[in-house]
């Protein structure tokens, strides 16, 4: 466990990365009665923001920009949190204890706190930087989509994870033709159950939407600079009027590495959240650390949840009362009208089980890993997500005959009322 006799002599609380995880580390150092000085900086200008919305309320218009603030500004003066935003943090001095922004500024701090969060990763192909071809992570990428898809017939999605099949759901809602190109052999393979995602490729197929599995793209085409289709290694092209490529995050882990810290596909962070430098730690979407609903495997987690319980769990060691990270992880996505919630880590798993009806578009899948239940992923039933929280944070044991069984009472299970 870190050192906990130095922290009450802090003074100094740095954060770099202004997104959910940075702000809530700023938020829960004061909620938890830090009283000394936190600077939060930020390389996107504005206000931090909420991320989910993105592609769906958002990209809608029935959010708008204000509306995704995670705080307004008055949040911030209130409490003597120092927002710098539109800046980058070119390196880090461990040595002397402090940072340089872009600006040429220096901040000294006793804690630095490292929620880089990821960036999108990126096609090494030809066309990929045509006019036309988009991402979405960020609010600006969000503008630009909003801006395109009121005018364009065809679209042509790069892979098949959460964020393409929001905005195909959208899409297809908007009677825009969506063609779907996954390396893969179907939807969201690396996070959910094969029954779960031939769930979702019906339903998107229903609306229309075409799949094309196993798909290597190879280039995509343009005409006077912009692009109008993508081409597949199986010689077919693909036409489109408007490409999004959603293939995956790379963790900003640049600036740790150039100080000198352990990086390996995140910043290697201890179950204290802590990395080898006592005085630096990482949370959020860029920190890989002990994953106790993974036999304690590291893993980097992205999802808000994730996030947020970093930050607190980091903000309690800081103010004296240090917990090793043991949350359990959950997440959603929104697909037109089909809500998708996951609780734990359902993959990998060796077995699993249905519990309720797919054609009723409200059941869920339990999966388990060596006769333990590892995840629970669920549709349209929010209260089976909820008791799955309870049963993977309790430990309570679960059989698949008890999971699949409509009539066993799972919450007397997840509560404690209902002995094993």
């Amino acid at each position: 466990m870190p050192e906990t006799s130095a922290m009450a002599d802090l003074q100094d609380v740095v954060v770099v990365g202004a997104g959910q995880a940075g702000f809530q580390a700023a938020a829960s150092l004061r909620d938890n009665g830090f009283a000394g000085r936190i600077s939060l900086i930020g390389d996107e200008p504005g206000l931090p923001y909420q991320r989910p919305p993105l592609s769906k309320a958002y990209l809608t218009g029935a959010t708008d920009r204000v509306a995704l603030n995670l705080r307004p500004e008055s949040f911030f003066t209130q409490a003597a949190i120092d927002l710098r935003t539109g800046q980058r943090v070119m390196f880090i001095d461990r040595a002397r204890k402090c940072i340089r922004l872009s600006n040429e500024t220096t901040l000294p701090y006793d804690h630095l706190v490292l929620a880089t969060g990821a960036r999108n990763r990126t096609l090494d192909l030809p066309g990929a930087d045509l006019d036309g071809v988009l991402q979405l992570r960020s609010a600006g990428d969000a503008d630009a989509l909003r801006n395109r898809l009121p005018d364009i017939k065809r679209i042509a999605i790069i892979g098949a994870g959460f964020i393409g099949l929001e905005l195909a759901a959208l899409a297809s809602s908007m009677g825009i033709a969506v063609t779907i190109l996954e390396a893969s052999t179907r939807p969201m393979s690396r996070a959910l159950s094969e029954t779960m995602s031939r769930f979702f490729l019906e339903a998107h197929q229903a609306t229309g939407v075409r799949f094309v599995f196993d798909a290597v793209v190879t280039r995509i085409r343009d005409h006077q600079g912009r692009a109008i289709a993508v081409d597949t290694a199986d010689g077919q092209t693909h036409p489109a009027d408007l490409v999004l490529v959603g293939v995956g995050v790379v963790p900003n882990v640049e600036l740790a590495a150039d100080a000198g810290l352990a990086v390996a596909n995140g910043i290697v962070v201890d179950a204290h959240l802590a990395t080898a430098d006592p005085s630096i730690s990482a949370i959020g979407d860029c920190a890989a650390y002990p994953q106790p609903f993974a036999g304690g495997e590291r893993r980097r987690i992205e999802s808000v949840q994730n996030a947020v319980d970093h930050a607190r769990c980091l903000a309690a060691r800081l103010t004296g009362k240090p917990q090793p990270y043991r949350a359990v992880p959950w997440f959603w996505s929104d697909q037109g009208p089909f809500k998708l919630q996951i609780a734990g880590l359902p993959a990998p798993h060796d077995h699993h089980v249905v519990r309720g009806d797919p054609s009723s578009s409200a059941f869920s899948v339990f999966c388990f890993r060596d006769g333990r239940l590892a995840g629970v992923e669920s549709v349209n039933k929010a209260a089976d997500h909820m008791i799955a929280r309870r049963l993977l944070s309790s430990g309570a044991a679960l059989s698949p005959d008890e999971a699949a069984n409509q009539t066993f009472d799972l919450k007397a299970r997840a509560t404690g009322s209902l002995a094993a």
